[in-house]
This record gives structure tokens, C-alpha cells and sequence, in this order.
């Protein structure tokens, strides 16, 4: 999320790893969830992650029961893809260009694993807004060699599941050269697509990603990133839009809908260009201007499910929900969960 204020042409030889119609909601978008923060803690908009600050989102690390939030979310709510992010740092503990840590890469590979066996779809998140320690990844600081390396590693571990999604990176934002950054795409998508021919792959853009920028600025560039075979199939265009007066996702009152200056020029572009967008990161406080606000756009997602293949809601995990602002947080009580107010309104699936 911004932390501004805080610190396809199928082909025979390619099948797309698009959900099939069998598993996926009845109506409207195919894919509807929620973030597992935790992971990610400690990582600011510069891309510097403190270890010592991450707060795994489950019970056996000392955080929250993310474990259990999957399950009701998937068991009870009908929801079916949850976004698991992570710090870069975390991922190798510290070593940039190194392998996967045995101990933090191993904590985090629980989640995963939790999360596949609700039967949900998995998004991997490197939170790093295109960045290690403040140097942007191929424009300064780490070269495109150092990130395709780390998606290499990820995908030869979750490469045979195709519920797994590669979030390639998230927010990136004032990058100077976003066909450079194009190519940095480019070279991980064609290093994931050596070792997982299939999975989904949620292409970044600059601007903090954001679904209102895509159309005219980024989104250019981005088409022209391809697998090896020349197709788009399972690249997917990542995009986020909170509701609040700045759009910095840290206000709990909501001013808009984002249709007419957002989602609906998304969806034109995306009708043009025959592809799809999922909504990664979106979310407001739980009052009763979200509720509004936050209905509509979702309305909105779901009646193009054409081209928006799903929306996941910001944010569940490790926040505490008496103190974050965007808190979607479920509450157990006894053996059952209760959802936040914006979740229970405008998440859940309705019979």
C-alpha cells in the first residue's frame, strides 16, 4: 500500500493458468481475497527492509493467527486467492543476489503452504516498491540479473503449483525510466517461464501501480512484455486504487469510487488491448463512507469481469484491528470468526 504518510492469444504449446470456471465464484470476478500481512513489516516506500520488525502472520512466530483468517475466509466467506507479502531482505536475509534463507525463506514458505491447502489461488508479493535499500533494480541498484535470480529461485520452488501467482514487485513508484523497467519485467517473466511454463504473473507498473496511471503510463510499456513464445497468456496486469482523499490508503473515511476516473478507463484499455487486470491492493476503513464507496467500485469490478479477473482487499494478517486504519481483520470468537465491517459489506460472497 503507499505508506506516503507512514512509513491473450492462446496457442496449443501454452496453456493460460487462468482459473477455471468450475472453481471460481458464480458471479462477477473469478478471484475475490484479502492480504496476510506480516511479512512485510519493516519494509518503508525505499525498499529497506528491518528484519526486526517483520511479524510472521502466524501463531507458531509470534503473530497473528493468519493461518486460521485463511481458513474462514475461504470457508465461510467464500473467498479464494490471498496475497502473501514479503520483504526481499526477508526472503535471503540480507544478501542481495543470494539464496533463499533456509530459516526466514522456510518460515515464509508456511504461509504458502497454508494457503494452498485451503484450496485459495497464492499471490508471492515482493514488497520492495522496485527498490533495495533506496537503489531502483536496473536503473543504479541491483541489476536485473540480482531480481530474476530471486524469481528463479521462487518459481523452481512453486512452479508445479499453478495456484501460485508471482507478484513480481510491489508499488513500484518514481522510476525514471519505465521502458527500462519494462525490460526488467521482461527478463523475470522470461526467467519464471524457464522453470514454470503456466502460473500467473502480475506485471507492476510505476506510479504506486495504480489503476488510474496504467492506461496512459505505464501501460504502454507493459504490453510489450511477452513469455518466451510471444504470447501474453497468464500475464496479468497488476494494478492498485484506494478510496481516501489522497489515495494513500491511510484515511478511514472514503471520498470515491474511483469508476469514472479509474476503473472505468482501465477497463476500455484493457478491452482494447485484450487483456486482463487484477486489483491487488484495495482497501478502506471500516465506516460507513467505505462501505458506500467501496461497494460501488467492487459493483463495478464485477460487472467487467471480461477483464478485471479479481480484487483482494488491503489488509488481514498481522495488523492489529484496534489500531490500523484499514484493518480487515477477522475477530475469532470462540470457534467462529467475525468479519470487519468493510469485509462483511462489500467481500463477502453473496448467495
Amino acid at each position: 500500500m503507499h505508506r506516503v504518510l507512514f512509513s491473450l492469444v492462446a496457442v496449443a504449446t501454452v496453456v493460460t493458468a487462468l482459473p477455471a470456471k468450475s472453481e471460481t465464484r458464480a458471479t462477477g470476478v473469478q478471484l475475490v481475497g484479502v492480504n496476510i500481512a506480516g511479512f512485510d513489516f519493516g519494509c518503508s516506500i525505499q525498499g529497506a527492509c528491518d528484519l526486526t520488525k517483520a511479524v510472521p502472520p502466524m501463531s507458531n512466530a509470534g503473530g497473528a493467527d493468519g493461518v486460521g483468517q485463511m481458513q474462514h475466509f475461504f470457508k465461510d466467506d467464500g473467498m479464494n486467492i490471498f496475497r502473501l507479502p514479503v520483504g526481499w531482505q526477508y526472503l535471503v536475509n540480507g544478501k542481495l543476489g543470494g539464496t533463499l534463507d533456509s530459516g526466514n525463506f522456510g518460515r515464509y514458505n508456511q504461509l504458502v503452504q497454508a494457503c494452498l491447502s485451503t484450496g485459495a489461488y497464492c499471490m508471492l508479493d515482493v514488497h520492495n516498491y522496485a527498490r533495495w535499500n533506496g537503489q531502483i533494480i536496473g536503473q543504479g541498484g541491483p541489476t536485473n540479473a540480482q531480481f530474476t535470480n530471486l524469481w528463479t529461485q521462487l518459481a523452481s520452488k512453486y512452479g508445479s503449483n499453478d495456484k501460485v501467482i508471482f507478484g513480481l514487485m510491489n508499488e513500484p513508484h518514481d522510476v525514471p525510466d519505465i521502458d527500462k523497467w519494462a525490460a526488467t519485467v521482461q527478463e523475470a517473466v522470461t526467467a519464471i517461464r524457464g522453470v514454470a511454463k503456466t502460473n500467473m504473473i502480475a506485471l507492476p507498473g510505476n506510479d504506486w501501480t495504480s489503476a488510474q496511471a496504467m492506461p496512459t503510463k505505464s501501460g504502454p510499456a507493459l504490453l510489450k512484455v511477452k513469455n518466451p513464445d510471444g504470447t501474453a497468456d497468464g500475464l496479468i496486469i497488476d494494478v492498485h486504487k484506494y478510496l481516501d482523499s489522497d489515495n494513500s490508503g491511510t484515511h478511514t473515511e472514503c471520498v470515491t469510487d474511483n469508476i469514472s476516473n479509474a476503473f472505468q478507463p482501465l477497463a476500455t484499455w484493457l478491452k482494447a488491448n485484450n487483456r486482463k487486470a487484477i486489483l491487488s491492493e484495495t482497501g478502506g476503513g471500516n465506516t460507513d463512507s467505505c462501505k458506500k464507496y467501496m461497494c460501488q467500485q467492487l459493483d463495478f469490478l464485477n460487472q467487467n469481469s471480461d477483464v478485471f479477473l479479481g480484487y483482494v482487499g488491503w489488509s488481514a494478517g498481522s495488523f492489529s484491528p484496534q489500531t490500523y486504519e484499514l484493518s480487515e481483520v477477522p475477530t475469532k470468537n470462540g470457534n467462529s470468526w467475525a468479519d470487519s465491517a468493510l469485509v462483511k459489506a462489500c467481500f463477502v460472497k453473496k448467495n
